[in-house]
């Protein structure tokens, strides 16, 4: 595939401003009108919208059994940009923009592809990865339409490698409430909310250290940030703590959850609330062996598992084989100046191709 028109495609869509927040996006902006003038022949295009710029993408053609996911919002652009970051800057090996790496360089390719009108395709572009929302691909995992496919491409940045393992996130908040009165009073030690919360987080960090077998495999919590009170001779009576968690390919949010909770004093008054549940790929309970077999049935380079979060365990949640697989490298995402290898591209480009020749 022609490295100019895969730069071509990118223009187009680094050009529509869907950065996420405010993610002003419906199902008629200007990038949705974009994708479906690509694949307005041949293919059949479902556009779901589901609110508060929550819409989906979906395209079929021929009988394909794999399906490629890319998310087309981005994050916020920021200041300190050498040029504006919604046009495209193209120079000898790269090409910079907001969303280039992070993922509109894969809907490029993808585009790119489905120009050629090949015999088998199918691909879900969503607006709401960056929110760590996953509406999208949820809702059409929940659709009948999953059952279509033995495999999802999850395209975000691997280095064009095929991973098949990742962290999950989960993201929680623990507000913990005590019974206000003056600090001269005994019972301080136990009726203090801030006391509450020390001890629970005293015995969760103490878990997550013995859940760590080593550094690759350790258990990664993280307390973002705590606040309560109003004065050190009052008793506290509410305390906040924000935490996360990123787990093991393999393991389950939900028990992990439950042991952090069990943490907390026996007689804590504590409420939690779960801002974000993503599970690891492959999700607890699935196993990465269709995905293996089928990288290395299409010769895709197999890579380590990566710490960040996609989509991709989504998929495997509802019992889809998946993999993450994708143009440019995490650190090339999120930062000023975004940018790709157009040798990224052009790879990236030519192991979908590979992969869509031998579909349906």
């Amino acid at each position: 595939m022609c490295i100019t028109e895969i730069v071509r495609h990118l223009k187009a869509l680094v050009a529509c401003d869907t950065q996420n927040p405010p993610r002003d996006i419906d199902r008629d902006s200007p990038i949705i009108r974009y994708c479906r003038s690509v694949v307005d022949v041949g293919f059949e295009v479902e556009v779901s919208d589901h609110g508060s710029g929550h819409v989906s993408f979906y395209a079929v053609r021929g009988k394909p059994k794999v399906l490629f996911n890319v998310h087309l919002d981005t994050v916020p652009s920021g200041p300190g940009w050498d040029c504006g970051p919604l046009t495209l800057q193209v120079g000898e090996d790269r090409a910079v923009g907001r969303g280039a790496c992070d993922i509109k360089g894969a809907a490029a390719c993808l585009l790119a592809i489905a120009d050629a009108r090949p015999d088998h395709m199918a691909v879900l572009f969503t607006t709401d990865e960056e929110g760590s929302e996953g509406r999208c691909v949820r809702a059409f995992c929940e659709s009948s339409e999953i059952d279509r496919f033995e495999q999802v491409v999850v395209a975000e940045p691997t280095g064009c490698e095929a991973v098949l393992g990742h962290r999950g996130f989960l993201s929680v908040e623990g507000r913990f409430r005590g019974v206000p009165g003056h600090s001269s009073e005994a019972r301080a030690l136990k009726d203090n909310a801030i006391h509450q919360m020390s001890h629970w987080a005293c015995a969760a960090l103490d878990l997550a250290r013995r859940n760590s077998l080593d550094d690759e495999s350790r258990t990664c919590l993280n307390l973002g940030f705590a606040r309560g009170g109003t004065a050190n001779n009052v008793i506290a009576g509410e305390a906040l703590v924000s935490w996360s968690a990123r787990l093991r390919p393999g393991s389950s949010n939900r028990e992990f959850l439950d042991e952090l909770q069990a943490c907390a004093p026996i007689d804590a008054r504590v409420e939690w609330t779960v801002e974000h549940a993503g599970e690891p790929l492959p999700a607890s309970g699935r196993s990465d062996a269709a995905a293996r077999r089928f990288a290395e049935r299409h010769g895709l380079p197999l890579a380590a598992p990566v710490d960040f979060w996609t989509e991709a365990s989504i998929f495997s949640e509802f019992g889809r084989a998946a993999l993450v697989l994708g143009p440019g490298h995490i650190a090339q995402a999120h930062i000023v100046n975004e940018w790709v290898e157009l040798a990224q591209l052009e790879r990236a480009c030519e192991f979908y191709s590979q992969v869509i020749a031998n579909d349906g």
